[in-house]
């Protein structure tokens, strides 16, 4: 059965898309721990991001460095933080989230962003790339 992130990139499930190309996708994430928060997939659905080949996870930095950089210019923050972790899906992805304070703190409330304001957000992101 297809992973949520791969369901999402097919578009059978919503989301608020920030950028696509023929290998990746990056999407802002719905439970946010600030605003702006994004990931980023590969289409190929891997489970673990080190098994994925060397060209597969370069060129997924690379896609990311150019969301970072519109994040960056797109929300107000010290700079955009980059973190691989969790286990809840089973499909590499990369969190990119804007710096209020020194750290990413993954227990701390997420935010509860109403859909105009995601999109907003999303808008004024891709308006950066």
């Amino acid at each position: 059965m297809p992973t949520i992130f791969s369901r999402i990139i097919n578009g059978e499930i919503p989301c608020y898309k920030i950028a696509e190309d023929e290998n990746y996708f990056a999407f802002l994430d719905i439970s946010p721990l600030a605003k702006g928060h994004t990931l980023v997939v590969p289409k190929a659905e891997t489970d673990y991001i080190f098994d994925l080949d060397d060209k597969t996870i370069s060129g997924m930095m690379v896609f990311a460095k150019s969301v970072a950089l519109a994040i960056d210019k797109a929300v107000e923050c010290k700079r955009v933080g980059v973190a691989v972790v969790g286990l809840e899906v089973p499909h590499a992805h990369i969190h990119l989230i804007p710096l209020i304070s020194d750290a990413i703190n993954f227990s701390q409330p997420k935010l509860k962003l109403a859909g105009e304001e995601l999109e907003k957000i999303a808008a004024d992101i891709r308006a950066k790339l």
